[in-house]
């Protein structure tokens, strides 16, 4: 090209190699083709020729130019290059997290919503996965794949995740003697449930820059489990209702059909009476239990529904047993389903001592009732949600070796 048209027309070659370079293998390779190209073109192309000699003073400009103009684009290539595989990265993990809220909004049990997650998390990181329920159980909720079971060590490290909210295990900053790597699945401020991943060849499941994508998947984990608690709690409480109106329509019946027949051995008992027949003693007996039937009665159709829905008050602490909420001065406190049991419990016998029996079968049922661990935990994150002082509780009074009552004033 140089005898024909000039060194110009070499001039324009100089750049085309160096953005290639550039756009194919980022800064480094054009920075190459940067160099490489100056030396070639003062090797073939400036005098003195076949030498890295420039005698003149228009060649140097030239080379030198050339050179900060390649330098200058190379890096505008590369991170043209870069940006791209940024925007690739961002698209891949918000399909990846759409596909998983998008799996999770399709499921109608917790369970279901167990199975999904440790399936999907183990696909995305390439790992086995399992998903272990809140405190105090610290159940095995799912696991992938299902022969998977966990050794004493690792349950503790994962009971260890959700008491304290923090990762744990293989990879993390943590001395954990477990090949897995726990993290918390927090809803608001509670852990909700702990995810564990861990790999076969017993490397770290998570690498420092999946990190970002993990917590958006335990994001919405937590979305979905928070969402399926609730559903299950309105799914109950709808079965109260209905049974309430059962009940209030049963009372009624039962009212309706007893009265006449009441009333008659009432009118029946007085004509006796009056007339002098028959044994006065049984007779008045006979009215005393007819008027103790008809007050039982009375006393029954009193019951309703509404008889639940005053809450209890206790200075700035609240209790809505119908609504399942709870205030604190003014703010409301979130509880886990255990924790709300006990506390529901307590509220339904306020100033009375309810025993540690008592509790466990009320919010465990009855093959529980012999692990007060279970009730401590619980009372424990009771006292540390609604006390102003924890250490010195003043609403929820323990009552040693017996069990524990709410200050009813």
């Amino acid at each position: 090209m140089a005898p024909n048209w000039g060194e110009s027309a070499v001039d324009l070659l100089f750049l085309p190699a160096v953005l290639a370079a550039a756009v194919l293998g980022g800064i480094g390779p054009a920075l190459f083709a940067a160099s490489a190209s100056a030396l070639a073109y003062n090797f073939f192309f400036t005098a003195p020729r076949l030498s890295f000699r420039m005698d003149n003073l228009n060649d140097i400009v030239t080379v030198a130019t050339l050179f900060g103009v390649a330098v200058a684009t190379s890096h505008l290539a590369a991170s043209v290059r870069r940006q791209a595989r940024i925007a690739q990265a961002h698209s891949a993990r918000d399909a990846t997290i759409a596909g998983l809220a998008g799996r999770l909004l399709a499921c109608t049990t917790p369970l279901e919503i167990a199975d999904v997650s440790t399936g999907e998390l183990g696909a995305v990181f390439g790992c086995n996965s399992v998903l272990v329920g809140e405190l105090p159980d610290a159940r095995l909720l799912s696991r992938v794949p299902a022969p998977l079971l966990l050794t004493p060590a690792d349950i503790a490290v994962a009971t260890f995740v959700l008491d304290k909210g923090e990762p744990a295990g293989r990879g993390v900053d943590r001395s954990a003697s477990t090949e897995w790597q726990f993290h918390p699945v927090i809803s608001g401020s509670v852990v909700i449930a702990a995810i564990g991943l861990a790999r076969d060849d017993g490397a770290a499941p998570v690498r420092q820059d999946q990190l970002p994508l993990l917590e958006n998947l335990l994001d919405q984990v937590a979305l979905a489990l928070e969402r399926g608690r609730l559903e299950a709690q309105a799914r109950e409480f709808e079965r109260v209702r209905e049974r309430d109106q059962v009940r209030s329509v049963l009372l009624l019946s039962l009212g309706q059909d007893l009265e006449p027949p009441l009333k008659a051995i009432k009118d029946a008992v007085g004509e006796m009476k009056r007339g002098g027949s028959g044994d006065k003693t049984l007779l008045s007996r006979v009215g005393s239990e007819a008027r103790r039937i008809e007050l039982s009665i009375s006393n029954l159709l009193d019951l309703s529904p509404e008889s639940d829905r005053q809450p209890l008050v206790i200075g700035g602490f609240v209790v809505d047993l119908f609504q399942r909420r709870v205030f604190s001065n003014g703010k409301e406190v979130h509880l886990t389903p255990k924790e709300y049991a006990v506390l529901a419990e307590l509220s339904k016998h306020p100033g009375r001592v309810l025993t540690h029996a008592h509790l466990l079968r009320a919010a465990w049922g009855p093959a529980q009732e012999g692990q007060i661990d279970y009730l401590r935990v619980s009372i424990r994150a009771l006292r540390q949600k609604l006390e102003r002082n924890p250490s010195r509780p003043e609403l929820i009074v323990n009552e040693p070796a017996v069990g524990y009552r709410l200050r009813a004033s």
